[in-house]
């Protein structure tokens, strides 16, 4: 179970602070606060935020809704973003924003790397988030970079990939799960980012969202559809591997079955020459004969002789 989380940003005498206590809001003018990021919080610590700050915090079913009108919500004065932020595990974790009066209020269930390394940013630079408009265009800017930095990781996995199947013989069904798995891991990247897409693109449009910020979000958008198109050509080239694994296994089994085939054409004629031989007629070449069981296996033999040079006379084997 993630362990539950309060997090306050605030400026005190120019100064960057963190509170971990929602009761600061009652000591702290409100105009001071920039960030308030819940994780897993108890619901009565949502609505006693809720009545402090006179915003709704959706529930849970409510974020993960895929309709636009559930992911984006514009009023007279608050924004409501949700978007989905990707584990290292590359699943989703729904996280919602909320834009009033310039605080920002994140609400997820789950720690984030993304997130880390925004508040990281912000206490090595203060001056650069002087408002929730600054906080929410940095974390969309991390997490398009974070995951650029998956698609990279995933681009990596699909050429060490390509790498092993070099050899007909080591093809297995092993490389055909595992082709698989980096199809659902790109398929995941790629809505992921469709999602973002959609997100920024309103938040560019919106009234609400700071101007001065709209180049940088501009830029953000860019980027998205940088890592679309890089996540079209990894599917490119996983369905290239497959070709490939299909071929490489079409050739083994048709190896397989040439082999069989010479087999078989090689004790065709021993098997017609034994066959004559074991017919059950009084007169038959050679049966009264002491040599003859020899004679005919020597038959035999030359019979396939001739037949295995003719396999090799054609290249054939």
């Amino acid at each position: 179970m993630p362990v539950s989380e309060v997090r306050l940003f605030y400026f005190e005498n120019n100064r960057l602070k963190v509170a971990k206590d929602i009761k600061i809001l009652k000591e702290i003018p409100l105009s001071d606060f920039v960030w308030i990021d819940l994780v897993n919080v108890a619901p009565e610590t949502e609505s006693e935020l809720e009545h402090f700050l006179k915003i709704y915090i959706q529930e849970e079913e409510e974020i993960e809704e895929i309709e636009i009108s559930s992911r984006f919500i514009e009023t007279q004065d608050t924004l409501v973003a949700n978007s989905n932020f990707m584990l290292d595990s590359f699943e989703n974790e729904p996280v919602s924003f909320i834009l009033k009066n310039k605080i920002l209020v994140s609400v997820r269930d789950n720690k984030l790397k993304s997130f880390d390394e925004t508040v990281k940013k912000m206490f090595a630079n203060p001056r650069n988030f002087p408002s929730g408009d600054h906080i929410l265009c940095a974390l969309m800017e991390t997490r398009v970079d974070y995951d650029a930095d998956m698609i990279e990781y995933v681009t990596n996995e699909i050429s060490e990939l390509s790498k092993t199947m070099t050899v007909a013989e080591d093809i297995d069904e092993d490389i055909l799960l595992e082709i698989k798995n980096l199809q659902e891991k790109i398929m995941h990247l790629r809505e992921n980012s469709i999602d973002k897409q959609r997100v920024v693109s309103n938040i560019l449009r919106s009234e609400l969202f700071s101007k001065e910020l709209l180049p940088r979000m501009s830029m953000v958008i860019k980027d998205i559809n940088s890592l679309i198109e890089h996540t079209k050509f990894g599917f490119d080239r996983l369905d290239y591997l497959q070709d490939t694994f299909l071929g490489l296994v079409n050739i083994e089994q048709n190896k397989i079955i040439k082999i069989f085939t010479i087999v078989s054409v090689l004790f065709m004629p021993p098997t017609w020459i034994a066959s004559i031989f074991g017919m059950n007629f009084n007169i038959i070449p050679m049966a009264d004969n002491p040599y003859g069981f020899w004679l005919s296996i020597g038959i035999m033999l030359i019979a396939s002789i001739v037949v295995l040079l003719f396999f090799k006379k054609k290249n054939l084997l």
